[in-house]
């Protein structure tokens, strides 16, 4: 099914279920929320990505925060679903803001019985190694959204995370990410460590050489 959806694209990408707190300044966007205040509308976020539009998210207006005298607002959004361009209106139904007709991608919640409870695990000791305060959400909580912007993804990896369209394969995409760097992280605390050790003296362990064996692949 294809429907028309007024346009606020942005460079980044918004996930499903995603509260997003938006500053809204431009004349465009002013009438925007205005329509989506008095008729009750959705509209869509695409990401833009090396100048090009072609997926985003669908959300919807959840409460307007603060009015200025200039017309402007402070307003949060929330991410329903992920849509696909399939024409784009720079004009649309007489409007300040762009239109597109979108085409909106399945959701198949597919993951495996494990996966939530590895994700969140690497989660935590992504974190952790971060010094960063571990996240407390209830295991039956999370999806594979939920920590989506606060694991190092770059704006493309996001944008391909957006467009898978089963949970499996997106924890799978997470999970694969995640083993790879937290031990680069780790790695460069360790350097860290070493270089606020330069010029200081060192305790080291003696060691106890009472069993030992000489390698025989360093020759």
């Amino acid at each position: 099914m294809t429907l028309t959806l007024a346009m606020f694209p942005l460079e980044l990408v918004v996930f499903p279920g995603e509260s997003l707190p938006l500053h809204i300044f431009e004349n465009r966007y002013q009438q925007l929320i205005a329509d989506c205040e008095s008729e009750q509308i959705s509209f869509g976020i695409p990401a833009y990505f090396n100048r090009t539009l072609k997926y985003g998210t669908e959300v919807k207006l959840e409460a307007v925060k603060k009015r200025y005298p200039t017309g402007a607002s402070d307003v949060v959004c929330k991410g329903i679903r992920v849509f696909k361009i399939t024409e784009f209106y720079p004009n649309y139904s007489e409007k300040l803001y762009a239109g597109a007709a979108v085409t909106f991608l399945e959701n198949i919640n597919d993951a495996l019985p494990g996966q939530p409870g590895a994700f969140y695990n690497l989660v935590k000791r992504f974190y952790e190694v971060l010094g960063a305060v571990v996240p407390a959400v209830e295991l039956q909580a999370i999806t594979s959204y939920s920590f989506a912007h606060k694991l190092g993804l770059s704006l493309e990896q996001e944008l391909h995370l957006l467009k898978m369209t089963r949970e499996s394969d997106r924890y799978s995409f997470l999970i694969d990410h995640l083993t790879a760097t937290i031990p680069i992280v780790e790695q460069v605390n360790r350097t860290r460590r070493l270089i606020e050790l330069n010029g200081h003296f060192k305790n080291f362990d003696p060691l106890d050489f009472t069993e030992y064996r000489l390698g025989d692949s360093w020759e």
